[in-house]
């Protein structure tokens, strides 16, 4: 019989090419994690792995054992926590992934009145962008993932696999210095306006967003500056470096002091959603941050 136990040392095992390194990421010796090995491959009957050199390599069983270790885990985990949960959530236990500026902004607001609500549900938050986040939850390691999406945008991800809770839409605006001929222009201007300014780029894919809206009014934006710290492009923009582009969102969660945001034509939205799993969306803790983070999006829409 096959242990979740020894599919998560097979697939750390098989992450990190030794015994010692799975040893370190799953807080064991290193003869325990040969000893969990040993007892895989006698419950298999096959070698699943094979020593080269200083490190572990996967033999052809060993791989196509991994492939599916990361839906039986998301399996078993689904059941253990709807169990668990029957009590009436008292020991649930939700991964989430969050882009940062969901994490400074809808995140928090959906979490407290979680905990509000379930005390015993815990919850533990780490950050990364889309596609990454969503290849963590697809491969087992997060049981929520906030993703976002531009309308539009060549080469839009697939979620067809996943449940997709929408949660708001986030619109880009411009960013000017206070003092810029456009900073107190009501309405909505063309995004043509600013093609001889200095541009200030924030994250990879606002980034590549950026450029493609650009090129589709005629000119390639010159950037001088690119970082992905929300609040030093702020401060990049404020100190009259340049302008910038950024969802509606990520101004929102920082303080723009010297700044103002400036509404553009063409409008460019993004989708903010949360995803995950089909069997860990029928997990009661799963389900519940989900209609928090649904109730903080609509808070967070009404706001504006």
């Amino acid at each position: 019989m096959i242990e979740a136990r020894h599919l998560r040392v097979l697939r750390a095992v098989a992450s990190t090419g030794s015994f010692s390194a799975a040893g370190r990421e799953l807080g064991c010796t290193q003869p325990a994690v040969s000893q969990q090995m040993k007892a895989l491959e006698s419950s298999v009957g096959t070698p699943l792995l094979v020593r080269t050199g200083r490190e572990m390599r996967l033999t052809q069983a060993g791989e196509a054992l991994v492939r599916h270790a990361a839906g039986i885990i998301a399996g078993l985990t689904a059941a253990e926590e709807e169990v668990a949960a029957i009590a009436g959530l008292r020991a649930g236990r939700v991964r989430l992934v969050s882009f940062p500026s969901g994490s400074s902004t809808l995140v928090p607001t959906a979490l407290a009145a979680l905990r509000a609500a379930h005390p015993g549900t815990r919850v533990f938050l780490e950050e990364a962008e889309p596609p990454n986040s969503v290849e963590l939850l697809r491969e087992g390691d997060c049981d929520v993932a906030l993703a976002f999406r531009y309308e539009g945008a060549a080469g839009a991800e697939e979620w067809d696999d996943l449940v997709v809770r929408p949660l708001l839409t986030d619109r880009l605006v411009a960013l000017v210095p206070e003092g810029h001929r456009l900073a107190g222009t009501e309405g909505s201007v063309a995004i043509g306006e600013l093609a001889r300014e200095s541009w200030i780029a924030g994250c990879p894919r606002c980034r590549g967003q950026l450029v493609e809206v650009c090129e589709g009014a005629g000119f390639a934006p010159r950037i001088d500056f690119a970082t992905d710290d929300y609040p030093a492009v702020v401060g990049l923009v404020g100190a009259g470096l340049g302008v910038a582009v950024l969802p509606q969102l990520a101004v929102e969660s920082v303080r723009p002091r010297g700044v103002r945001t400036v509404a553009l034509e063409p409008a460019v939205r993004r989708e903010i959603v949360a995803l995950t799993l089909p069997d860990l969306a029928q997990v009661p803790a799963v389900a519940a941050t989900l209609d928090e983070l649904a109730r903080a999006g609509a808070r967070q829409s009404a706001a504006r």
